[in-house]
């Protein structure tokens, strides 16, 4: 009997992981010391409750972006320094939730946090919120730099996904130190083949992205 639950075990997880596209991985088996908090898993983000969605702490990604990630990880862990992920592949369906949200205009639960002086109803004239993100196309990632020894993020110079000028990535009204983090995290993951949306410091999709029309809704599990 024992043996019988061990191979259920086993099928289930095979199943699991075979439900992923084709195309998709789960990074922790391409970089398995990177460090993951899916935001969106959590109450500590801008909506203040899980995403829809999200059903458990798996950065999935297309294996071309797992692979690129990984010689960012090593270039920075010459350095003492490693990669924290804040999100990657994200549903349809936690887009949608976003919509629906951002239409609720009395709930502010976080505005303080998150969106101090941007009015809910801009959220979309800024680009904060869209009705489609190119995180549902696998190859974006928002992320930043950890200390290797601490496994505290360094200083960028605003917290992830605050909606606000200090997030953009060239913010002048910051200290050099700042600067300078934001500069690293710039040079090292252009390098390996990604680009930065300009509004977002910790916004990133590979250049070479293989699914550029596709946008997907399986759950994160």
């Amino acid at each position: 009997m024992r043996y019988f639950f061990k191979f259920l075990l086993f099928f289930y997880c095979f199943v699991s992981f075979a439900q992923l596209p084709k195309g998709f991985v789960y990074v922790e088996d391409i970089i398995p010391d990177i460090n993951v908090e899916l935001r969106y898993y959590t109450s500590n983000n801008f909506v203040g409750k899980v995403i829809d969605g999200y059903h458990s702490n798996k950065l999935i990604l297309t294996k071309q972006t797992a692979i690129a990630l990984k010689h960012v990880q090593e270039e920075l862990q010459n350095n003492n320094l490693c990669l924290k992920i804040y999100d990657g592949y994200r549903p349809q369906q936690a887009v949608n939730h976003f919509i629906r949200w951002a239409n609720d205009l009395n709930d502010t639960i976080n505005k303080p946090i998150f969106y101090p002086d941007v009015a809910k109803e801009n959220l979309f004239k800024a680009d904060y919120i869209a009705s489609r993100s190119g995180h549902s196309r696998g190859s974006t990632v928002d992320l930043t730099i950890i200390n290797g020894n601490t496994g505290k993020p360094i200083d960028m110079g605003s917290t992830y996904d605050f909606f606000g000028e200090v997030s953009w990535v060239n913010y002048d009204n910051i200290t050099d130190t700042q600067k300078a983090n934001r500069k690293i995290l710039q040079k090292v993951m252009l390098k390996y083949g990604f680009r930065n949306y300009p509004k977002e410091w910790w916004h990133f999709t590979l250049r070479e992205e293989p699914f550029p029309n596709t946008y997907f809704d399986f759950p994160i599990k």
